[in-house]
């Protein structure tokens, strides 16, 4: 089955703003939560369907791929979007987005005692890939410094509130008393204390670690694309959820190779008897070598396309072209020689510039390139 458009999951324009977009979400939540359906198979899935869909929207980068592309530009090739998919529990919804409940109605751990699930904090890192490794994908070992569960750390059950990460609240009414829940003040609703510290801990019993992390690049991945590594960021205490290792791509710039989306440039440059005569040329690609035939009469700033020979599209299974802009070089330093022969060929008017007209211009060519 199709997926349905996430604003129409959370009923809101596509100009919807980000609050516009926290409110919607929180409706739909309130609607399906499983507290208020249990047992209804139906309402559960229209809960995780809300929650993937704010997933996305509420994160601009995604938000934009998702304008752009659709459900291909969030979901696809190697994770990138991190889109639920139809694989993230109830659990995972709940520690990711437990604050949009604030602990109303019932829901999120703080009014139906249910305690909360403490996520770990995200960590942020910077991994610079070359055009081959953009090409092929890549796998990265870096070395991460994360707060752990130290060795020998223990909770227990929060004396305040029993460990259901609640407290009643005794309110005095015209209409008498009445009583009313809220997050718990000690253990901040999540239900546990700690109860032994090793040396070196903080007061979560956690510490900082050095971890050695792999990290899988797929194919396509190029400067500005964020890639997740779950639960490689910084552990939760009391046996909650790890934060996830967010990495951002760099590029590494090519020596002769330029990057413009998923099509390369470069330059070639022969001389004034290889643009008369024409001749061949082997030129880098990424991950090899090929080689480009230039036509006798060639003029300076023709462009030869090869095809398939860009980077993988990220949203698409495609290729990008490789563009190869010749350029004629104009000798600096003459023999005498060589000047003697070029001041004949202008005395008895050989070579002269006769363009016929049907030369393409500058702006042919751009627009060559764009269509």
């Amino acid at each position: 089955m199709a997926k349905r458009d996430y604003y129409e999951i959370l009923e809101v324009p596509k100009t919807a703003t980000a609050e516009e977009i926290k409110k919607a979400y929180r409706k739909q939540a309130v609607r399906y939560h499983p507290d208020k359906n249990p047992g209804d198979a139906v309402a559960e899935e229209k809960f995780k369907e809300a929650a993937e869909a704010y997933e996305i929207l509420s994160d601009p980068n995604k938000r934009a791929r998702y304008d752009q592309y659709g459900h291909a530009g969030v979901g696809g090739a190697g994770g990138f979007g991190g889109g639920f998919g139809g694989g993230m529990s109830m659990e995972d919804i709940f520690s990711q987005f437990g604050d949009i409940f604030g602990g109303h109605f019932g829901f999120g751990g703080a009014g139906g005692g249910r305690p909360q699930q403490v996520r770990g904090s995200n960590l942020r890192v910077r991994i610079k890939l070359n055009l081959e490794e953009m090409m092929g994908g890549a796998q990265k070992v870096i070395k991460v410094k994360r707060l752990k569960m130290a060795d020998g750390a223990t909770s227990k059950t929060c004396p305040a509130c029993g460990g259901s990460g609640v407290q009643l609240k005794v309110v005095n009414t015209m209409f008498g008393q009445m009583q009313s829940q809220q997050t718990c003040a000690t253990c901040q609703g999540v239900g546990k204390v700690a109860d032994y510290i090793p040396a070196g801990a903080d007061a979560q019993g956690l510490i900082k670690e050095d971890e050695e992390v792999t990290i899988s690049i797929p194919p396509g991945a190029r400067e500005g694309v964020q890639l997740s590594v779950r639960g490689k960021g910084n552990d939760a205490p009391f046996g909650g959820i790890p934060g996830d290792l967010l990495v951002l791509i760099e590029e590494e710039e090519h020596e002769s190779i330029k990057r413009e989306g998923d099509n390369l440039h470069q330059e070639v440059y022969i001389s004034f008897a290889e643009a008369a005569l024409g001749t061949s040329k082997e030129i880098p690609t990424v991950g090899g070598k090929a080689k480009v035939k230039i036509d006798p009469g060639t003029q300076s700033g023709k462009i030869l396309r090869l095809n398939g020979k860009g980077l993988p599209s990220l949203e698409s299974y495609g290729k990008g072209d490789m563009f190869v802009h010749i350029n004629v070089w104009t000798p600096q330093h003459l023999t005498p020689e060589q000047k003697e022969f070029f001041e004949r060929q202008l005395k008895e008017g050989e070579m002269k510039a006769e363009p016929s007209g049907k030369e393409r211009t500058f702006f042919d060519k751009v627009k060559d390139l764009f269509s």
